[in-house]
């Protein structure tokens, strides 16, 4: 018996297999099918490059949520490494963010310290939750209603938000005000010692800064992949350590705690989950949204295509994970992932590369790691900042409309003035009341009968008919356009007074009626037989069909009073054949401009029309 395959028993697995299910539901696996020597090399460079930005960020970033540094570590290493797996972006990195790390103390600010930690723990897990409730329900999808103006805004404000941020580590300023305060406040109360700059700290930030440029300038130059950010960063940590520059004033990473999160259940307590539930709900909100709006402008600039549902799995289980090993709740990193795309990443296993490196870093080059310089990695913080935006297309936003220019210009102040994590927030606001009066435009256009027998618009020099009037009714029909719609059907109406007995109103091109321009409808129909008038409605679809049938209105108006688009088979039969029964309606009773006199028209077949 042959062991070997048969070609006729083989059986491709369908999409639907357990295996496609599993490439979908874990990106980073299905990215492997395609991963190559060169690929990995690509990872790893960036994954290092990663890695040396996010040990100092995470214990900022814990001590920003007012717990110890190592938690910053652990949330850097498991929430990476999950959220990596599951990504449907394929540069984003998950973990500890500045955003979120302040609203994760103002969430906590109430609790002892000995509480602190099992609330911001617990907190992690609630926001995992939420998440992945939110992944469940399918309700990813609905981030694709954000302008993308709103995403060239955000853009725009946190890499200028990023920029003031890294001025004190780059002059070597301490940072003034309080963790309460205003982001703003607290800049200028830490700018207004600039006399107080170190000038070895600055040059430190300059000289990584002018490394990495030129590190860049040889990539280009001779089409290398040299690790431009890490490079330059063991450049001025080399020489941080060879100079004793730590002892001059130049501020370092400092000591890291050599110690890996272990598992363990978060500690559940009814109180402590009622108290944390309001802002459980807005921290798993804002993270999406922060985390969405950073994938989808790296999005812009690889052209990957994004599954939203899926990351926000990915960053549902990140929190999850990170619950279980004593991690506070993260999301995607603007400064990180930046840095990630930036620094060559192709695929997810970047993340978990970085991850693996914080924790090698951790454990075993503590004590190298000891003497990178913050102002080196502000330096490389600002230039990533820089070449976040692109200008060409900040440039294009702002120029094509006001509408366009006002939505990015609002997101990017916001971001400043007021918070980071808030601006997209506000973007998508602003968009829903820039666009909803667009939206709820309608317009409306009177057809007229020639002598030539041909059905069109009808200009100013057309014979006005005070018989019959037919109207042409485009636009959005929801709730938004109704004060419109009523101020239209109302100056039709007022044709009354002039000897108008039927009134024709297409409506092909009305989308989407909602039950309240059904009620303008219904209401000036009414009106319209207290006065005598016919009102025939054509074009219809079947969509609209079934609502106005739903609604009763097909009944109170009359079934041969409907004429729907398909059942005649032509886009302007439906019209053609309400104007036939109008004039049917009005009989001889005709004005003395009315084409009617022309006894071709008598004939069925012989009307004719234009657009």
């Amino acid at each position: 018996m042959s062991l070997s395959p048969s070609t006729d028993s083989a059986v491709p697995d369908s999409p639907n297999s357990w295996r496609e299910r599993f490439f979908r539901l874990v990106p980073a696996f299905d990215s492997l099918r395609t991963y190559s020597w060169g690929v990995l090399g690509l990872d790893t460079m960036a994954g290092l490059t990663v890695a040396a930005v996010a040990v100092p960020q995470a214990m900022a970033y814990a001590q920003i949520a007012g717990v110890p540094p190592q938690y910053g570590l652990y949330t850097a290493i498991v929430m990476t490494t999950v959220g990596a797996l599951f990504d449907s972006s394929k540069q984003l990195i998950n973990g500890p963010t500045n955003a979120i790390s302040i609203a994760v103390l103002s969430a906590v600010v109430g609790f002892s310290e000995a509480e602190r930690i099992p609330a911001v723990i617990l907190l992690a897990l609630m926001v995992g939750l939420v998440q992945t409730g939110i992944t469940l329900l399918r309700l990813g999808d609905l981030t694709r209603y954000i302008s993308h103006a709103v995403i060239v805004g955000f853009t725009l404000g946190a890499a200028v938000l990023l920029v003031l941020d890294q001025l004190k580590n780059l002059l070597g300023l301490t940072a003034q005000g309080s963790g309460e305060d205003h982001f703003l406040k607290r800049f200028w109360l830490t700018m207004s010692h600039i006399g107080e700059v170190s000038y070895a700290t600055i040059s430190v930030g300059v000289a990584t800064i002018a490394i990495a440029l030129a590190l860049h300038w040889v990539n280009l130059r001779w089409r290398l992949r040299l690790p431009e950010f890490l490079l330059a960063l063991i450049c001025v940590a080399t020489a941080v350590w060879g100079w004793g520059l730590d002892q001059q004033g130049v501020k370092v990473v400092g000591t890291i705690p050599p110690e890996l999160p272990s598992f363990g259940l978060p500690e559940i307590e009814w109180s402590r989950v009622r108290e944390l539930a309001g802002s459980s709900a807005a921290i798993a909100l804002l993270g999406l949204l922060e985390a969405i709006a950073m994938a989808k402008a790296i999005a812009n600039h690889t052209r990957q295509k994004l599954d939203m549902n899926q990351q926000c799995l990915s960053e549902g289980l990140a929190n999850l994970a990170g619950s279980l090993f004593h991690c506070f709740p993260g999301s995607g990193s603007l400064t990180r992932s930046t840095i990630n795309h930036l620094a060559g990443a192709t695929t997810q296993w970047s993340g978990v590369i970085s991850a693996a490196v914080v924790a090698l870093t951790v454990v075993l080059f503590a004590p190298y790691a000891y003497y990178i310089p913050r102002s080196g990695l502000a330096g490389i913080l600002i230039l990533s900042a820089w070449r976040l935006v692109d200008r060409r297309e900040l440039a294009y936003h702002l120029r094509t409309t006001r509408y366009d220019a006002s939505i990015v210009v609002l997101t990017a102040l916001s971001a400043v003035a007021i918070s980071v994590e808030f601006c997209v927030m506000i973007g998508v606001f602003m968009s829903f009341v820039l666009y909803v009066p667009q939206a709820a435009r309608v317009h409306i256009t009177e057809l007229t009968l020639t002598p030539e027998r041909v059905l069109r618009e009808r200009i100013a020099t057309d014979p006005v008919c005070n018989r019959i009037r037919i109207y042409s009714l485009e636009g959005e029909l929801f709730f938004g356009a109704a004060p419109e719609l009523e101020e239209h059907l109302g100056a039709v109406g007022e044709t009354v007074k002039l000897g108008v007995r039927v009134i024709v109103l297409r409506l092909k091109r009305a989308r989407n009626t909602d039950a309240v321009c059904l009620s303008v409808f219904d209401r000036f129909i009414t009106r319209m037989q207290a006065e005598n008038v016919t009102v025939l409605l054509c074009g219809l679809r079947p969509d609209l069909v079934k609502v106005i049938e739903s609604s009763g209105l097909r009944r109170r108006l009359g079934p041969e009073r409907v004429f729907v688009f398909e059942e005649t088979g032509a886009i302007w039969s439906s019209t053609l054949e309400a104007v036939r029964f109008a004039y049917e309606i009005i009989g001889q009773n005709v004005c003395g401009n009315c084409p009617r006199h022309a006894k071709s028209l008598e004939e069925k077949d012989g009307w004719y029309f234009m657009i």
